[in-house]
């Protein structure tokens, strides 16, 4: 990556998992940890997360985070590896459809709220006995401006989850040393996703303009009027994990463009 905003050797000696590390903003996430001397685990369902993890010289699992026996087995890894875990960027999620909310039906809303909800918690679940046990650490939630957006009212239900999560351990745990905060991307520009993120192809003009409101909507909201960049932001999640953050915990930090969520 660019040596633009790269803090060299910020995390000397750390150990970090990154989730949902394959693409997007996870690997943009990896990287920058890695400029900055990091020691990673890189996590995800895809085996791409092996192609990734060699280009970084990381370590990295292969687990499905929707369950609980993924969780615990990515953190079991990591543990193994590295000792310990003072960084966990929890960064698997994403909206699969894209409609308004009397169109979908139940099964699309537990798919939703599992991975964009339930990843996060298990992950959470599965780190804080060993952070805990240390006595420090630092987990950065990745939520979504989308808690006040249209056509993916699950997917907001999930993200406004994630923010009460993060609101609720930094409490529940600031007096065992372990700091919890989270970012709220807005609309992101990335390149073609090598893995699928399961949205069903639009069948009819209405459908076609039940996802094109939602981007339209995303753009009207931020003040910059613009999507934002994979490096600006895995520079915010980066800064969050770091010392220079030692005073912030159960933040929320919107990086939208002024789109508050």
């Amino acid at each position: 990556m660019s040596a633009v905003g790269v803090h060299m050797d910020r995390f000397a000696g750390k150990k970090a998992v990154v989730t949902g590390a394959a693409q997007g903003i996870g690997l943009a996430v990896a990287r920058r940890l890695a400029a900055e001397a990091a020691q990673l685990t890189l996590v995800d369902r895809s085996e791409l997360v092996h192609e990734a993890a060699a280009a970084l010289g990381a370590h990295s699992v292969t687990v499905d985070l929707e369950a609980w026996a993924g969780a615990e087995e990515a953190v079991s890894a990591a543990l193994e590896h590295h000792g310990r875990i003072d960084v966990l960027v929890n960064n698997v999620g994403g909206a699969i459809n894209f409609k308004p909310f009397t169109a979908f039906s139940a099964q699309e809303i537990q798919a939703e709220v599992t991975r964009s909800l339930l990843t996060t918690l298990w992950s959470c679940r599965a780190v804080l006995p060993a952070m805990t046990a240390q006595g420090h650490g630092v987990i950065v939630n990745v939520s979504s401006t989308a808690t006040r957006g249209i056509h993916r009212i699950p997917y907001s239900a999930a993200k406004g989850g994630i923010n009460a999560l993060t609101a609720s351990l930094a409490l529940e745990y600031a007096d065992a040393g372990v700091r919890v905060v989270a970012t709220a991307p807005g609309g992101t520009e990335a390149p073609p996703r090598r893995i699928p993120r399961g949205t069903p192809a639009p069948r009819s003009a209405r459908e076609s303009d039940w996802f094109q409101a939602h981007i339209d909507q995303t753009l009207a909201s931020t003040l910059m009027k613009r999507y934002g960049t994979l490096d600006e932001q895995a520079a915010t999640i980066c800064f969050l994990a770091s010392d220079e953050a030692s005073y912030i915990t159960g933040t929320v930090l919107p990086v939208a463009g002024g789109d508050q969520g």
